[in-house]
């Protein structure tokens, strides 16, 4: 069983030390909550700036073939520049909301923290609680805005700093800042590009909205979607849809779930594809073919053009050097 975590130190002689050591710039005191690597980037914008009390982040979890434990990108960052950290399995234990209450924060940032906040948590600090959101709110509301944004094919997307209520990202916008999604963009790269600029509008935001300067906006419920967790069954691409919608869920799952097919009951994870609108003389989806020297495969719509695969418990290669160890890989059928 998990026992619950108090606030732990990476260094120092003890936590009042420690907390006199990161009274920097701003006297006002945040609790930080996130979880993976856009959380990182957007604590790495707060050190130094604001006194950081405590840094919330999720149990360490068990992962890979080996199951070994791992710690979330967040504590990582919060244990190699001394932030305590908090791990606590469960956000309604009433020790664990005391605790926060006892850090007295001026305010709580959120960003990708992985678990909904109750009301008592939420009501804490004087300045409430922000949340920093890698979506244009109300677009994709829910736990992965990312993968969704370009599932959906949009042309843009961004970073919302909100003011958290009880709802699921439903609160009020304190700011917004949209960027292009390239054709090229996958879940990682935006992720990267989110969580920079995601990092200076915070710094940005949060100054005025602590000095009272911001007026929060609605947003437009009619507006609304919702992109929800994914699980790893939800890379099985499915080759009757068209080379496009392959080619975004490629690239939409990259680097988790990952986007994969069977081949002789194995699984194999497509990397890197992009479709090509062409017309194709009528094949079984998921068809394995060459075209002008270029290993792609039917789909219900076009061809996916093969750049980069892995077979389970191999290394990546490109599709040019799998077919020289595969060669009946060509004319085979994709699952």
């Amino acid at each position: 069983m998990i026992e619950w975590c108090p606030l732990t130190y990476a260094t120092g002689s003890g936590p009042s030390a420690g907390i006199r050591r990161r009274i920097t710039f701003s006297m006002d005191r945040l609790v930080f909550m996130g979880t993976p690597r856009f959380g990182q980037m957007v604590l790495e914008a707060l050190r130094g700036r604001y006194e950081i009390a405590a840094v919330v982040t999720q149990p360490d979890r068990r992962a890979g073939r080996g199951r070994k434990r791992s710690i979330s990108a967040v504590k990582a960052f919060a244990l190699e520049h001394d932030l305590p950290v908090f791990q606590p399995p469960s956000l309604r234990k009433g020790e664990v909301i005391q605790q926060l209450r006892d850090l007295a924060p001026t305010a709580i940032v959120v960003a990708a923290f992985g678990k909904i906040l109750p009301a008592a948590i939420l009501s804490l600090p004087e300045r409430g609680s922000l949340n920093v959101h890698a979506s244009l709110l109300p677009r994709h509301r829910g736990a992965a805005p990312i993968p969704a944004a370009i599932l959906a094919g949009d042309r843009q997307t961004g970073v919302t700093i909100m003011l958290m209520d009880e709802g699921l990202d439903t609160g009020p916008i304190l700011s917004q800042r949209a960027v292009e999604i390239t054709p090229e963009d996958t879940t990682a790269s935006l992720t990267e590009k989110l969580g920079q600029i995601g990092g200076r509008l915070l710094l940005n935001t949060l100054p005025q909205w602590l000095a009272g300067e911001l007026a929060p906006r609605r947003q437009d419920e009619s507006q609304a979607t919702y992109a929800g967790l994914l699980r790893r069954e939800d890379g099985h691409i499915d080759w009757t849809e068209p080379a496009e919608q392959i080619g975004r869920r490629c690239r939409a799952f990259y680097p988790w779930p990952g986007a994969f097919a069977l081949w002789k009951e194995e699984r194999l994870k497509i990397l890197n594809a992009r479709p090509l609108s062409v017309d194709v003389p009528a094949q079984t989806p998921g068809k394995v073919v060459q075209f002008d020297s270029r290993i792609a495969v039917v789909t219900g719509e076009g061809l996916l053009v093969l750049e980069r695969v892995q077979l389970a418990g191999r290394r990546p290669l490109s599709a040019e050097e799998f077919i020289c160890g595969q060669r009946d890989f060509v004319g085979s059928v994709l699952n």
